[in-house]
């Protein structure tokens, strides 16, 4: 007997979906450790993503028609190729639906959008620790930049530095 593939469906995520996004955020957040991190509220993501000047976008996966996963990106600019890139800041695929493809889907819908959009790239960070996006990603054709460390300023010192005064 085989077993029907399930129905994969990758769809631009609306206002409405603010508070499933902001569930998929918690869950990435418990999975990446990082619980305590991640205080945005409802308000929060629905001005910054759907307010008059969106920062990112997101894309919400589903499996059988039941929501999965999402991708949530924005565009950076890469002054060496003089181009857009397209930056993933989340992927989050639900443990029930690991190993559905959806992951693979949500990657080819983004990396159709970067080709569209002309961007020179698409790229994104992932927690060295975690072997099996580390897999996935290089399964898919992804080379880590080992060469580069992320820096980031945050809370009391990019306050501090926004409040320093060149002389």
């Amino acid at each position: 007997m085989t077993t029907a593939s399930p129905a994969l469906f990758i769809r631009p995520a609306t206002v409405d979906d603010v508070p499933l996004i902001r569930q998929l955020i918690t869950e990435l957040a418990d999975y990446e450790r990082l619980s305590h991190a991640a205080v945005a509220t409802d308000e929060d993501l629905r001005t910054q993503l759907f307010g008059p000047q969106p920062a990112a976008e997101v894309l919400i996966g589903e499996v059988d028609g039941t929501p999965a996963g999402f991708a949530l990106f924005f565009h950076n600019f890469s002054t060496f190729l003089g181009k857009r890139g397209l930056y993933l800041e989340d992927l989050f695929v639900r443990t029930a639906f690991r190993g559905s493809g959806l992951g693979k889907h949500l990657m080819a819908a983004l990396a159709r959008i970067a080709v569209a959009r002309d961007c020179g790239r698409f790229e994104w960070s992932v927690l060295d620790w975690n072997a099996p996006a580390i897999t996935f990603y290089r399964k898919i054709g992804a080379v880590g930049m080992d060469e580069w460390t992320v820096q980031r300023l945050e809370g009391d010192a990019l306050h501090a530095l926004a409040a320093h005064e060149v002389l």
